[in-house]
Protein backbone atom coordinates (compact mmCIF):
# COMPACT_ATOMS: atom_id res chain seq x y z
CA UNK A 1 0.00 0.00 0.00
CA UNK A 2 1.36 3.41 -0.96
CA UNK A 3 2.27 5.93 1.72
CA UNK A 4 0.42 9.25 1.61
CA UNK A 5 2.26 12.55 1.65
CA UNK A 6 0.65 15.97 1.86
CA UNK A 7 2.21 18.96 0.08
CA UNK A 8 1.20 22.40 1.36
CA UNK A 9 2.33 25.32 -0.78
CA UNK A 10 0.61 28.33 -2.36
CA UNK A 11 2.68 27.83 -5.55
CA UNK A 12 0.89 25.54 -8.01
CA UNK A 13 4.10 24.93 -9.97
CA UNK A 14 6.01 23.93 -6.83
CA UNK A 15 3.23 21.55 -5.78
CA UNK A 16 3.38 20.00 -9.26
CA UNK A 17 7.16 19.50 -9.18
CA UNK A 18 7.06 17.92 -5.71
CA UNK A 19 3.97 15.87 -6.54
CA UNK A 20 5.52 14.42 -9.73
CA UNK A 21 8.73 13.47 -7.88
CA UNK A 22 6.76 11.82 -5.05
CA UNK A 23 4.35 9.96 -7.37
CA UNK A 24 7.30 8.64 -9.42
CA UNK A 25 8.76 7.33 -6.16
CA UNK A 26 5.47 5.51 -5.45
CA UNK A 27 3.76 7.82 -2.97
CA UNK A 28 0.15 9.01 -2.96
CA UNK A 29 -0.13 12.79 -2.76
CA UNK A 30 -2.68 15.20 -1.24
CA UNK A 31 -2.23 18.91 -2.00
CA UNK A 32 -3.12 21.97 0.06
CA UNK A 33 -2.96 25.59 -1.17
CA UNK A 34 -2.16 26.96 2.31
CA UNK A 35 -2.35 25.94 5.97
CA UNK A 36 -6.13 26.40 6.22
CA UNK A 37 -6.81 24.44 3.02
CA UNK A 38 -4.49 21.67 4.23
CA UNK A 39 -6.17 21.43 7.64
CA UNK A 40 -9.58 21.18 5.95
CA UNK A 41 -8.32 18.21 3.89
CA UNK A 42 -6.96 16.33 6.90
CA UNK A 43 -10.08 14.42 7.84
CA UNK A 44 -8.51 11.74 9.97
CA UNK A 45 -7.01 9.77 7.09
CA UNK A 46 -3.49 8.45 7.57
CA UNK A 47 -0.85 10.86 6.28
CA UNK A 48 2.71 9.53 6.56
CA UNK A 49 4.52 12.84 6.04
CA UNK A 50 3.78 16.50 5.30
CA UNK A 51 5.90 18.87 3.22
CA UNK A 52 4.97 22.50 3.88
CA UNK A 53 6.04 25.94 2.71
CA UNK A 54 6.49 28.65 5.36
CA UNK A 55 5.24 31.81 3.62
CA UNK A 56 1.62 31.31 2.50
CA UNK A 57 -1.57 33.40 2.58
CA UNK A 58 -4.43 32.63 5.05
CA UNK A 59 -2.28 30.45 7.32
CA UNK A 60 1.51 30.27 7.13
CA UNK A 61 3.46 27.03 7.46
CA UNK A 62 4.57 27.48 11.06
CA UNK A 63 1.00 28.24 12.23
CA UNK A 64 -0.13 25.21 10.20
CA UNK A 65 2.41 22.93 11.94
CA UNK A 66 1.33 24.25 15.36
CA UNK A 67 -2.34 23.57 14.52
CA UNK A 68 -1.47 20.14 13.09
CA UNK A 69 0.39 19.08 16.24
CA UNK A 70 -2.75 19.89 18.30
CA UNK A 71 -4.66 17.21 16.35
CA UNK A 72 -4.31 13.78 18.01
CA UNK A 73 -4.26 11.93 14.65
CA UNK A 74 -1.33 14.01 13.37
CA UNK A 75 0.63 14.72 16.55
CA UNK A 76 3.46 12.43 15.40
CA UNK A 77 3.27 13.04 11.64
CA UNK A 78 6.71 14.26 10.49
CA UNK A 79 6.82 17.63 8.72
CA UNK A 80 9.47 18.90 6.31
CA UNK A 81 9.46 22.68 5.80
CA UNK A 82 10.32 23.46 2.18
CA UNK A 83 10.92 27.19 1.93
CA UNK A 84 12.98 30.11 0.67
CA UNK A 85 13.58 31.06 4.34
CA UNK A 86 17.07 30.21 5.49
CA UNK A 87 17.48 32.31 8.64
CA UNK A 88 18.36 30.41 11.78
CA UNK A 89 15.56 32.13 13.77
CA UNK A 90 12.91 30.88 11.32
CA UNK A 91 14.37 27.35 11.41
CA UNK A 92 14.25 27.37 15.21
CA UNK A 93 10.66 28.64 15.14
CA UNK A 94 9.80 25.81 12.74
CA UNK A 95 11.48 23.20 14.93
CA UNK A 96 9.77 24.57 18.03
CA UNK A 97 6.42 24.24 16.21
CA UNK A 98 7.22 20.59 15.44
CA UNK A 99 8.95 20.50 12.03
CA UNK A 100 11.45 17.64 11.68
CA UNK A 101 13.47 18.98 8.73
CA UNK A 102 14.11 22.22 6.87
CA UNK A 103 14.87 22.36 3.14
CA UNK A 104 15.64 25.59 1.33
CA UNK A 105 14.31 26.26 -2.19
CA UNK A 106 15.47 25.83 -4.85
CA UNK A 107 15.96 22.15 -4.07
CA UNK A 108 16.85 19.01 -6.00
CA UNK A 109 14.01 16.45 -6.14
CA UNK A 110 16.42 13.65 -5.20
CA UNK A 111 17.51 15.60 -2.09
CA UNK A 112 13.89 15.97 -1.08
CA UNK A 113 13.15 12.29 -1.73
CA UNK A 114 16.13 11.35 0.44
CA UNK A 115 14.71 13.38 3.34
CA UNK A 116 11.23 11.93 2.71
CA UNK A 117 12.53 8.35 2.82
CA UNK A 118 14.29 9.01 6.13
CA UNK A 119 11.27 10.61 7.78
CA UNK A 120 8.20 8.85 6.34
CA UNK A 121 6.26 6.95 9.00
CA UNK A 122 6.11 3.15 8.60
Amino acid sequence: MAKTIMIVDDSVSLRQVVSIALKRAGYDVIEGRDGQDALSKLNGQKVHLIISDVNMPNMDGISFVRALKQMPSYKFTPVIMLTTESQEAKKQEGQAAGAKAWMVKPFKPEQMLGAVQKLVLP
